[in-house]
């Protein structure tokens, strides 16, 4: 009895040695071998992040700063921590030693917290003391440049891959992006006709100068340039063909195009040449002509339709001194309206459109349609003629009748497309020597397309405001956010293009609770029955008091004692069988605790020993029948 104990105990300790030494072997040997079990995979990187990754020529340093003792009083923020090195990790192993993750918990008063600052990670107050605590990540490059993740908000967990990535491309591309920015809406600083004096840039225009390499190409052009990342492109009208053949080959050779069109472009100079003659402004045609290149693109945009939308229209005054009112045809979104899984709508609030059309995809392209913003269910579509002399926005509302569908107001596309050209080039185009017309994509084209262009106008998203002598624009909408969001993307590589929102790190207890949903729905329905009798027993006893003889309030009839009785003895029996639906749901959520413990702790482990031993015991019959082989045929 004691030599077996003995020998037990030896063949534990042994497999304890053998399991710690297997351990150190795998650790060493296994290393960078990854198996992501994740249902979301949220551990496995987009195949463009990985491409980024190892287009990288020189080391970038990101350095992630993380106050892990506050974090501590968040336990939200200490999961979300947790992730986001973990995933810093993962970059750095598949980087090949190009990525290098510094972990920095920043002690107050440090110098690691003055780096934090001098690198443009910032700190928020947290807890009753008002702790400093830093969330956030910077990055240098080999020529001293740098770039912040100022905080990671938590709200944008599903956008954390394409953050980082873009961290990590911009300081691997030190270069401004260049920016081609083609316009029949004059929006730089310019001469203003009426008073004489100089016209500001418009906001957004003056914004995207400061960040981009800005070039101005005008509508006549007949080539762009094969360095531009990006080309925009707002209220297309009256290009010449070489024009549309110089836009056509650059989206051939997989060019990033920001358009913008519109039913109704409000700022549209058409007629805007006779101050003394104001109707033929208002009988100008502002419509985008566009419609052959896109439909190439496979997008279809009626210019003679605009989207009303009851749901989202604004109050607006249409005069001085007159009291607003609400203009269907003047539209604010909320994040109801957005694609939560596009970057360029992660984080806004609000964006303000005006008379603005919508897209559909056709049949049948090549590319793929995909919405970016959406009008609420209660709009409806009405001739862009009904905007043109509208001098009452109530008239909208007559004979409105909602379609119940949702009109896409912006889209990404992206995709291979074919020349609208198949001829050959238009006149008044000179090929180089050399050079052969594109019949069909090189590389996939990326068109993200708005069917507005008020939207840039200042007086839909910034108000201006003196601040000490100085005119400043205050931002009361996400209009130029969402712009500036979408020339950041699409000026990046079409790798960077491709990372797209993940799904979150932090998961709800669906099945708990999908519980919860209905035991509420049965406890506010039993409530209800019970407000319901309560009502019905006081109008009876109301009654009963009107038809007593003596007006005593203090003395009760009969037929009230039995009504009261019978009240109190129905309430006694409702709020039990509220106590029951509450046991109830406590016992179904901790049965399916109990289930999920078995699962875990028994079934799982139980499942994993016997696929083991199954495989020793076929390792074990083949290895003996090899011998047996060997015997059998010396």
């Amino acid at each position: 009895m004691t030599k077996r104990s003995t020998l037990s105990g030896g063949t534990l300790l042994a497999l304890a040695l053998l399991f710690i030494g297997l351990t150190i072997l795998f650790n060493y040997t296994l290393r960078g071998w990854r198996l992501d079990l994740t249902q979301n995979h949220l551990y496995t990187t987009a195949p463009g992040t990985d491409r980024i990754l190892k287009s990288i020529k020189e080391p970038i340093n990101l350095y992630f700063f993380f106050s892990e003792k506050t974090a501590d009083q968040i336990p939200t923020l200490k999961t979300y921590g947790t992730r986001v090195r973990e995933f810093l990790e993962e970059l750095q192993a598949r980087s090949s030693g190009n990525v290098r993750v510094h972990v920095i918990d920043p002690q107050p008063f440090s110098e690691d917290e003055d780096r934090a600052n001098e690198l443009g990670v910032k700190s928020v107050p947290v807890g009753a003391a008002g702790s400093q605590f830093f969330f956030g990540l910077a990055g240098t490059n080999s020529t001293d440049g740098h770039a912040a993740i100022e905080f990671f908000d938590p709200q944008k967990e599903q956008f954390l891959e394409y953050d980082v990535v873009k961290l990590i491309y911009t300081l691997a591309n030190p270069k401004k992006p260049v920016v081609a920015w083609l316009s029949t809406i004059p929006m730089g600083e310019s001469m203003d006709p009426r008073s004489g004096g100089v016209k500001p840039a418009w906001a957004l225009y003056a914004q995207v100068q400061q960040l981009f390499d800005v070039r101005e190409v005008q509508p006549n052009v007949t080539k762009i340039d094969a360095d531009v990342n990006t080309l925009v492109i707002v209220h297309p009208k009256g290009l010449t063909p070489a024009t549309q053949w110089a836009i056509d080959q650059y989206a051939l050779r997989g060019g990033h195009i920001l358009l913008f069109v519109d039913p109704v472009a409000e700022a549209d100079p058409a007629g805007q040449g006779d101050p003394n003659n104001p109707m033929a402004a208002m009988g100008a045609d502002k419509s985008s002509h566009f419609n052959t290149l896109l439909s190439d693109w496979g997008v279809n945009f009626d210019p003679k339709l605009v989207v009303a939308d009851r749901g989202r229209a604004l109050s607006v005054s249409m005069h001085q001194g007159e009291p607003p009112q609400q203009h269907v045809g003047i539209l604010g979104l909320n994040s109801s309206s957005f694609n939560s899984n596009d970057v360029v709508t992660g984080g806004l609030s609000n964006v303000n459109l005006a008379t603005t059309g919508f897209l559909t995809p056709i049949k049948g392209a090549t590319t793929k349609f995909e919405s970016i913003l959406q009008s609420s269910t209660d709009a409806e579509t009405l001739p862009a003629e009904r905007f043109a002399m509208l001098f009452d926005p109530g008239t909208l509302l007559e004979g409105f009748k909602p379609t119940g569908q949702r009109y896409t107001l912006a889209a990404r596309v992206t995709g291979n497309v074919k020349t609208m050209f198949p001829g050959g080039p238009p006149a008044g185009v000179t090929l180089a020597p050399g050079q052969t017309a594109l019949k069909e994509s090189v590389k996939p084209l990326n068109l993200i397309v708005f069917a507005d262009t008020d939207l840039l106008s200042d007086f839909m998203w910034v108000h201006e405001q003196n601040i000490f002598g100085q005119q400043v624009a205050q931002a009361w909408a996400s209009n130029g956010d969402l712009v500036l969001n979408s020339l950041d993307n699409l000026s990046g590589s079409s790798d960077l293009i491709s990372v797209r929102g993940r799904a979150t790190f932090t998961r709800p207890f669906e099945r708990v609770e999908a519980l919860r949903r209905v035991a509420d729905d049965r406890f506010r329905a039993k409530e209800q029955e019970l407000e319901q009798q309560l009502r019905d027993t006081e109008d009876k006893l109301e009654t009963l008091q009107s038809k007593r003889s003596d007006k005593s309030a203090l003395i009760l009839t009969p037929e009230q004692e039995k009504e009261l009785d019978h009240f109190q003895d129905e309430k006694v029996s409702i709020r039990k069988q509220l106590r029951q639906v509450r046991a109830g749901l406590d016992a179904e959520i901790k049965s399916l605790g109990t289930e999920l413990k078995i699962l875990n702790i028994v079934v799982v482990p139980f499942a994993f020993v016997v696929v083991v031993l199954l495989i020793a015991v076929g390792r074990r019959r083949q290895r003996a029948s090899s011998v047996t082989t060997k015997e059998n045929n010396p």
